[in-house]
């Protein structure tokens, strides 16, 4: 089997035009498409839902479930906050201190560029309380000649 790449990435939300226009207001996210379902396909449970989908660039899709029904969304207390997140390329450092002043602009807390050798980052989080990272690469060929040359096996 070959596969051909990741289709979407779905997360729940709190409020699916919330955040919809969250991320197309702060990461230019175009939206795709909403789906309204009383139950749940594969399955059939009855548990209404509204599926949105938003185009993250590169031909990935980002989407999100609002659930009415349920208690509200919680992260995994078992698991630092720093460790789930969705890391979405960029061009250029300019891009990613252009979205860093737009999110601080729009009272967002942002950490960064992190200098993390390979790539410079930044950090926040959506309306969701999801964590957030935008990146740029700056792997050069000589470090990744290098980075190559010390790797273990996995």
């Amino acid at each position: 089997m070959e596969l051909r790449g990741v289709h979407h990435v779905a997360y729940r939300c709190n409020d699916a035009k919330e955040t919809v226009e969250w991320y197309q207001k702060y990461l230019d996210m175009k939206f795709i498409l909403a789906i309204a379902e009383n139950e749940v396909p594969s399955t059939r449970e009855p548990d209404p839902y509204m599926h949105v989908f938003l185009d993250a660039g590169g031909g990935n899709v980002l989407a999100f479930f609002e659930l009415p029904t349920k208690e509200k969304m919680d992260r995994d207390r078992n698991t630092p906050t720093w460790v789930q997140h969705l890391a979405l390329k960029v061009d250029s450092i300019n891009v990613l201190l252009a979205a860093k002043k737009r999110l601080q602009e729009g009272g967002h807390d942002v950490l960064g560029p992190v200098d993390h050798t390979i790539i410079q980052s930044i950090y926040f989080y959506d309306p969701n309380g999801h964590r957030m990272e935008l990146t740029v690469n700056t792997t050069t060929p000589e470090m990744k000649r290098k980075l190559d040359a010390v790797k273990w096996d996995m």
